[in-house]
């Protein structure tokens, strides 16, 4: 506990020190010492309320960015890491990552403090995403663009992109597990101590007052997830006849208003019961005196019950309702994985990530996701330093700890959606690159995504560091089973993005006469420039197969990233020209593709939400 207190302290120190040297416009901040009128029976924070002051504070740097009234369109995956007691000061930021048409991405960042003691630790850390709403006249608000300037700035603004495709598909991923038949089912058969679902049911009513109302005199947002977590708390209690923890929400999206005088009418019970935890699933609808209920929003919510030494304690069975609540037993199993999925894959950092994670089509999404996020990081990073440069071919090195990487960029007088095209089909390489002896294509997984198996030339023979020398050699080859994902630009100054990492196959194990190696992190990005032209880099986080090759060219006793580089540059200008039909066409489709996804989540919630206020 004391040491990831401790690096929480010293991420909050290296974020301060970014802060006093530019401070994002958008940014505000909220501090509340926590009194027992916030508190539950164990004298700490109510996650209630503490979801009400980070949809505050989200808000109003939403708003402060806009320049106009916002709404809470959708909250991501929430994890709560420690508790806050009372006494203590909760220290809410939040800042704009990305603004999109009318949609931006807020994130939020909470901390605890003991004044007594003076120690910080986080809390947790969410994304919330914002749509503007229509002026008097029925106008949209087109935001302006986010500048980022510190490189932590850089990492949010880039990788906001790739959360918000993760958000658009992941109602769909779901459906997907349960219709293909991808998650084991749950044995929902009764057995002796298991609990009826139906005990845990709980419905209750709130009378939205004025009190329950935002700045814009509408039912604050804030407000009804602390509503859903309070008779999600009680679900959960009916379970295990305990006072549980609230651990998790899941994401989720506002689909409509709410008003001062509605009726919320608020229902929950237990989808399943797990051995250390419990899925609750919450629905509010608001209602008139007349008129039929309307869909407000539904979450679902994790708990655990800890013992005396804060260990998660063994938790009774739930028997499902017939019908519907079997169906909700197995779609929370089918969460539970995508649950783990998502805070293994993509809310820990690149090096906590096992290399070679295994494949398979329900972790994809999430897997492709830490694949271009863990490139776009790399590529922000700011103490990159030049090792050598040749003919405009330069190298640059970072280290970080008992990690090495580099970076080779050049600028080719290609059209960047040109060279883009020509750099996606991996299975081109080894025409250019002596490090590739061979690449097949093993699996298209969609548009955007492909797995391969490339086999490259053992370093064990020849000189170290010398691909050609090494190929001539005898030693055991090296095979990789890489996912390369791509991505086209999302706004104007993004670069296409071509990511590379280790997977792992069943189909496709190691094999006897070949070392299988692995690759944390690698890929192009490719920027345009002026007078057409393009400015390619390669990242590549060297692992121990990878170091090799590279060792002579950073110690400056050999030039071979420079002989690659231009074997690249050359294959790349041969294949520069096509038709020019077809390279309309290319670029066509490359802008209205760039245009239907990045407009797609924004346009649509702005027609949806356009009158509304939660």
């Amino acid at each position: 506990m004391s040491s990831r207190m401790s690096g929480d302290l010293e991420e909050e120190e290296d974020e301060e020190e970014e802060e006093e040297e530019s401070i994002n416009p958008s940014e505000v901040k909220m501090s509340q010492i926590v009194m027992p009128c916030h508190s539950n029976h164990r004298q700490e924070l109510s996650v209630g309320q503490l979801l009400k002051w980070m949809d505050c504070t989200a808000c109003l740097s939403a708003e402060r960015h806009a320049g106009s009234a916002c709404v809470t369109a959708s909250m991501d995956d929430i994890y709560f890491e420690r508790t806050i007691s009372v006494g203590q000061v909760v220290n809410i930021k939040a800042r704009v990552n990305r603004a999109f048409n009318t949609s931006m991405e807020v994130g939020i960042q909470v901390s605890c403090e003991d004044l007594f003691s003076d120690r910080h630790w986080r809390v947790c850390h969410a994304f919330a995403t914002f749509v503007t709403q229509r002026t008097n006249t029925g106008k949209k608000v087109i935001l302006k663009p986010i500048v980022p300037h510190t490189q932590k700035e850089q990492v949010e603004y880039s990788v906001a992109a790739e959360r918000r495709r993760v958000r658009m598909v992941h109602d769909d991923i779901i459906r997907d597990l349960l219709s293909h038949g991808s998650i084991q089912q749950g044995d929902n058969s009764a057995v002796g101590n298991a609990v009826a679902a139906e005990r845990t049911k709980v419905e209750s009513v709130e009378l939205v007052l004025p009190p329950h109302a935002n700045h814009q005199v509408n039912t604050f947002g804030g407000q009804i997830m602390a509503w859903m977590v309070n008779v999600a708390t009680i679900a959960a209690s009916r379970l295990c006849q305990a006072h549980p923890t609230l651990r998790a929400i899941d994401m989720f999206t506002f689909r409509g208003p709410s008003h001062v005088g509605d009726r919320l009418l608020l229902r929950a019970i237990v989808n399943n019961a797990f051995k250390n935890s419990i899925e609750v699933g919450v629905r509010a609808e608001a209602y008139q005196e007349e008129g039929p209920n309307r869909h407000i929003n539904s979450a679902f919510m994790t708990f655990e019950v800890l013992d005396d030494l804060g260990k998660p304690c063994t938790l009774p069975r739930i028997r499902p309702e017939p019908l519907e609540g079997e169906r909700r037993f197995q779609e929370a199993i089918a969460r539970k994985k995508i649950r783990l999925d998502r805070k293994y894959i993509i809310s820990r950092k690149q090096g906590e990530v096992p290399l070679s994670v295994p494949w398979d089509p329900t972790n994809q999404v999430y897997l492709s996701y830490n694949n271009v996020s863990a490139l776009k990081m790399l590529a922000a990073r700011n103490n990159w330093r030049l090792s050598s440069e040749k003919d405009k071919v330069r190298l640059y090195t970072l280290e970080q700890k008992s990690m090495l990487s580099f970076r080779v960029e050049s600028e080719v007088d290609v059209p960047a959606h040109r060279a883009f095209c020509l750099l996606a089909e991996l299975s081109n390489r080894p025409s250019w690159d002596t490090h590739y002896q061979k690449c097949e294509l093993i699996h298209r997984v969609d548009d955007d995504d492909f797995l391969y198996r490339v086999v490259t030339p053992s370093v064990g023979q020849g000189g170290v560091g010398s691909p050609t020398s090494a190929s001539l050699g005898e030693g055991i080859l090296q095979d990789f089973i890489l996912l390369a994902s791509k991505r086209k630009p999302c706004g104007s100054g993004d670069p296409y993005v071509i990511a590379l990492r280790s997977v792992s196959l069943p189909t496709h194990p190691t094999t006897e006469g070949y070392n299988r190696g692995e690759v944390l992190c690698a890929g192009f990005t490719i920027l345009e420039t002026k007078n057409n032209m393009s400015l390619i880099s390669y990242y590549n986080q060297a692992s121990p197969e990878v170091l090799p090759y590279i060792s002579t060219d950073i110690a400056g006793l050999s030039s071979s990233f420079y002989h690659t580089f231009c074997s690249c540059s050359q294959y790349l200008t041969r294949n520069r020209l096509q038709s020019t039909s077809e390279e309309q066409t290319g670029q066509n489709q490359a802008l209205n593709t760039d245009s239907r996804t990045c407009q797609h989540e924004a346009g649509s919630l702005s027609v949806a939400l356009h009158s509304t206020h939660l």
